[in-house]
């Protein structure tokens, strides 16, 4: 029959066991695998002691450590968390085994503190100037910077389209006698500046329209003034205000030319602005014949390679848009064009030059030949050779452009293919109409706005050109909104010109294209020289069909940031991408390690607590204010708590936490 004292060792046999493993792998942990069998003779021998000490042969029998299992069963009974016991023990294990160049100096060198110290101050000294590399690297990866890559590509491209204006703007026949009352207003104002007096055999104006005429007032009030300045610098210019007479200026200028071409503009805009919506081509007035002939690489152009529209400015333009690719470089394989320029129905005030307008674009993107145009001369054949550069720049964040009309802020008024000064010329036309109620006539329209007219708005020359003059000195958000494009293409020109037709050629040229020289008595061996003076070829190819690509490309991308900071982490600690994983590992115990001391700790202070006021009210600790690991373990051996040991307890507290 069983006694008390056996029935109690049989009971808490498990609860000591499990004591034991603890102590053995907390003993392993400090000591290394190789001084367990020195540990288990240690507790045998503590275990021999207890025995003389008089304890009960049962208590010795369960005092007893296991005996030696195999290797691969004691593996098999390691936790699979295993963690340090002390900061110290965890900074010389990262040390001794870390493959970061120097960190083994600052264990291995532990008996010489000048050297451990010398190597603390070159390791941080190396990690600190690590780190200031990469916030000098990171700054300029950040800040997104690109290089110019410039190839060269040989292929066939499509030929770019061609716009050609006559310069010789028209009189709509519903405006013609309002045109008529502002000649002569121009006459008087030219007369009373410099003493002009028109010739009376000049232009003679068409038949008058005997139509409905739109209503209309001339405003006599801004005229042609000379203005003097105080350095005796004499200018030119007109006054404008605002719909209550104040807030006047003056739009001066010290070419008196230019300032009577802008006066007559602004008059000239307000009575164009009283057409309807949809009105007469000009290339009606030449019947059509403004372009005589044209050819493109041998072959003749038809009616429907071309587009017309009317410029106010630069009167009948013709875009030749034939799809077509150059097939070889030349003169013979561009196109070629006879032209005439002659100059009906003139406005001598607004249209100051006689030739012909030229512009060279991308397909499908709308001319501002104001910008970007250049004059043939009459009476010569010019010759253009076209060189193409592609430009292509990387969008966000490395740059602001745009494929499209996504990124901009604004409507594009221009059924076209977006380009940055069609952006512009949207943007300041949208202001316009919010700020002065009314648009200006060279731009297209918003939907629901009207012209600016004087009869209708008669301050709006006052508003435009204070807008116009923000516009220039950058005051509008419109820079902001337009980006520029991402990909687009830019021509280079080279011209050459020679006198044509010759003096002997010049008679049957002229006869062919329907114009016979008559010759004079006194010059019977040159043809008139208005003849020649109406007429123009132009020949337009590419000089190679070799075209460069101007390209962005990142200075830094990723793959290249990465190998940027692995060469700098390299140079200072002479590691890998590893050795990052090892200081990361370190990273991670260093924090598991902060945790469970904290736990022990509370632990052990809620521990002490209790124990201190069992000890108060009982002379031997009750087994239910221990720890439920080690409560049967007190029961059965008998002993106070003081009696434990370091390593038991905490051991026990480990098993809690």
């Amino acid at each position: 029959m069983l006694t008390p004292e056996h029935l109690g060792s049989r009971i808490h046999a498990p609860c000591q066991k499990s004591c034991q493993e603890a102590k053995r792998r907390h003993q392993a942990t400090h000591h290394g695998r190789m001084e367990a069998p020195a540990q288990e003779g240690s507790s045998f021998k503590a275990g021999a002691m207890a025995q003389a000490s008089g304890g009960s042969p049962e208590s010795h029998d369960a005092q007893l450590p296991p005996p030696p299992q195999p290797e691969d069963q004691e593996g098999q009974g390691e936790g699979l968390v295993e963690l340090h016991a002390s900061f110290r023990e965890l900074f010389t294990f990262f040390c001794t085994n870390a493959t970061i160049h120097g960190a083994t100096r600052l264990v291995c060198s532990s008996q010489n503190r000048l050297k451990t110290a010398s190597w603390g101050l070159l390791f941080l000294g190396a990690l600190g100037a690590l780190y200031w590399q990469f916030g000098l690297l990171f700054e300029q990866y950040w800040s997104y910077p690109v290089i110019m890559t410039v190839s060269v590509h040989s292929e066939r491209k499509l030929f770019p389209s061609v716009t050609l204006c006559d310069m010789n703007p028209h009189r709509p026949s519903s405006v013609r006698h309002h045109l008529q009352a502002l000649d002569r207003f121009a006459r008087e104002n030219i007369r009373s500046l410099y003493k002009f007096n028109f010739s009376e055999d000049g232009d003679v104006p068409l038949a008058d329209d005997q139509g409905p005429r739109p209503a209309f007032y001339l405003d006599r009030s801004v005229r042609l003034q000379r203005l003097s300045h105080p350095g005796g610098q004499s200018r030119v210019g007109f006054r404008l205000c605002n719909s209550t007479g104040g807030d006047c200026f003056y739009r001066a200028f010290s070419s008196g030319v230019t300032a009577a071409r802008e006066w007559y503009r602004f008059h000239y805009v307000s009575i164009l602005a009283l057409l309807p919506a949809a009105h007469e081509d000009s290339h009606q007035s030449h019947g059509g014949h403004f372009v005589f002939s044209c050819q493109f690489d041998g072959r003749d152009c038809q009616a429907r390679h071309f587009q017309t529209f009317h410029h106010p400015t630069y009167g009948s333009c013709y875009t030749f848009n034939g799809v077509w690719a150059a097939q070889r470089p030349g003169i013979t394989h561009g196109i070629s064009l006879v032209l005439r320029t002659e100059q009906q129905d003139h406005l001598p005030l607004l249209s100051t030059e006689a030739g012909i307008k030229v512009m060279i674009h991308e397909r499908d993107h709308t001319p501002f030949l104001e910008h970007q145009g250049f004059s043939i001369r009459p009476g010569t054949e010019t010759t253009i050779g076209i060189r193409e550069d592609e430009v292509r720049r990387l969008g966000s964040p490395y740059s602001h452009c745009t494929d499209g009309v996504e990124g901009v802020g604004g409507q594009l008024l221009y059924n076209a293919s977006y380009t940055l000064q069609a952006c512009l010329v949207s943007c300041f036309q949208q202001l316009m109409v919010e700020t002065c109620s009314c648009g200006y006539y060279f731009y297209p329209l918003p939907a629901g706005a009207q012209y600016c007219s004087y009869s209708r708005h008669p301050a709006w020359g006052h508003c435009f050109y204070r807008l116009y003059r923000d516009l220039g000195t950058h005051r509008l958000p419109c820079a902001s909104r337009c980006p520029r494009s991402c990909r687009e293409s830019s021509y280079k020109l080279s011209a050459g010109t020679s006198r044509w037709p010759s003096s002997k050629s010049a008679d049957w040229i002229l006869a062919a294209l329907g114009k016979p020289g008559r010759r004079s008595s006194s010059q019977s061996k040159s043809p008139s020289p208005s003849l020649r003076s109406n007429m123009a070829k132009v020949n337009i190819f590419y000089q190679e069909l070799n075209y460069r690509t101007v390209e962005e490309t990142p200075v830094y991308s990723v793959p290249e940031l990465l190998s940027a900071m692995g060469s700098l982490w390299s140079l200072w600690f002479g590691s890998s991408v590893l050795s990052v994983l090892e200081l990361l590992e370190l990273l991670l115990d260093a924090v598991a390690l902060t945790l469970l001391l904290g736990c022990r700790r509370l632990r052990r202070t809620q521990g002490s607590q209790t124990g201190a006021a069992t000890v108060a009210s009982h002379a031997k600790p009750e087994a239910s204010q221990l720890p439920t690991d080690c409560r049967n373990d007190v029961n059965h051996l008998g002993g106070p708590a003081g009696l434990f040991s370091h390593a038991a307890s905490g051991s026990c507290g480990r098993n809690l936490c």
